[in-house]
């Protein structure tokens, strides 16, 4: 027979259930986070920003500033900018987007996937943007390459997932063009970026090691869509064998102080299949090695490139040459780096 309660024992057992506290699991040891701490907002005059390792892929709040100086040295999932006038932004890697809104008379410097601008007044923006940068409703917007390095910057860029030879931060799309007007703009190419972004003094950043030096940027910085100043180019696709990141990084430095009148155009990192490396080479060579992993493209412009790309790739190939492909003569050059790019930003789309 079964146990009967009365109604006063019913009511108290679901009394005392309730106020049980919630079952804790193993599993779920979540931190809990308070948003204060991955938001700046409503100060005046201020140096203030988070040093690497207090945000860590969290998203983060920047709204409501005034002649701020604001530095997040880390990553972050997003990031949104609004209502801030007069400020200095400077913006670690962030995985996904930065909104930036209802903003005047402003520098930022930012990593990210997708950049967006509304509502937007006199912006100066150096740039590293895996996808198209949009503006809308803004004007006096001016673009340059994002050039910055300190320690922690290279593998905040890999938590992020961001490639730094994915980067089209000169190619701007106005979704509220004005007939016979422009609303971007790209800032000259010898651009100093601590000019517009004072590298920080204060006592918190004091353990930053910051370079503004184009020419130790993380990210490699590239004349974008500016006009050509020669009519030879050289495309060079460094293939994966697990160095080829520092080769391209070698390359760099070295056409850089060896070959200054020789002017990285544009980079990109893709995955290739032999069907498109036949396209692209001109020859069924690279059919194996394309498929090892991404490859790395570079095009550079300047007169006599293609004999200079040659000499350097040369130079430090040691023994390793055929992980390199450089276009053979200033007379395939530009089919070759139409192909090439056409395929990557293509790749990109999907």
């Amino acid at each position: 027979m079964g146990c009967l309660f009365s109604r006063e024992q019913r009511q108290e057992t679901q009394t005392n259930a309730t106020e049980e506290e919630p079952k804790k699991y193993s599993w779920d040891k979540r931190e809990k986070l308070d948003p204060k701490d991955y938001t700046i907002e409503k100060l005046s005059g201020e140096t203030v920003g988070r040093i690497p390792g207090t945000v860590k892929g969290q998203q983060f709040i920047i709204r409501d500033n005034e002649n701020c100086n604001i530095y997040i040295f880390d990553h972050s999932a997003t990031i949104q900018v609004d209502d801030c006038k007069n400020c200095k932004i400077f913006m670690g890697p962030v995985k996904t987007s930065v909104f930036v809104r209802d903003c005047e008379n402003c520098q930022i410097a930012v990593s990210c996937q997708q950049f967006r601008t509304r509502d937007c007044r006199k912006l100066d923006v150096f740039l590293h943007c895996i996808t198209q940068p949009i503006i809308e409703a803004s004007t006096g917007v001016k673009m340059a390459c994002f050039q910055y390095s300190y320690p922690e910057l290279e593998e905040q860029l890999k938590s992020a997932g961001l490639s730094i030879y994915n980067n089209s931060w000169s190619t701007v799309h106005d979704f509220t063009p004005v007939p016979g007007e422009n609303n971007f703009s790209l800032l000259p190419e010898d651009v100093k970026i601590e000019e517009f972004l004072p590298i920080p003094t204060t006592e918190q950043f004091s353990c930053m090691k910051i370079d503004t030096n184009p020419g130790n940027s993380v990210v490699p910085v590239t004349h974008g869509s500016r006009r050509k100043p020669a009519t030879e180019s050289c495309l060079a696709v460094f293939f994966n064998d697990g160095n080829s990141v520092n080769r391209v990084k070698q390359f760099i430095s070295e056409m850089r102080t060896k070959q200054p009148g020789c002017v990285l155009i544009q980079t990109k990192e893709v995955n290739m299949q032999a069907a498109e490396a036949v396209r692209v080479f001109g020859s069924e060579a690279y059919n194996t090695v394309v498929q090892q992993g991404p490859v790395i493209g570079l095009e550079y412009n300047g007169e006599d490139c293609v004999k200079h790309c040659k000499e350097i790739v040369a130079s430090i190939s040691q023994g390793s040459s055929e992980m390199v492909f450089v276009t053979q003569s200033p007379e395939l050059a530009a089919e070759q780096v139409e192909n090439f790019y056409n395929y990557a930003d293509m790749q990109m789309a999907v």
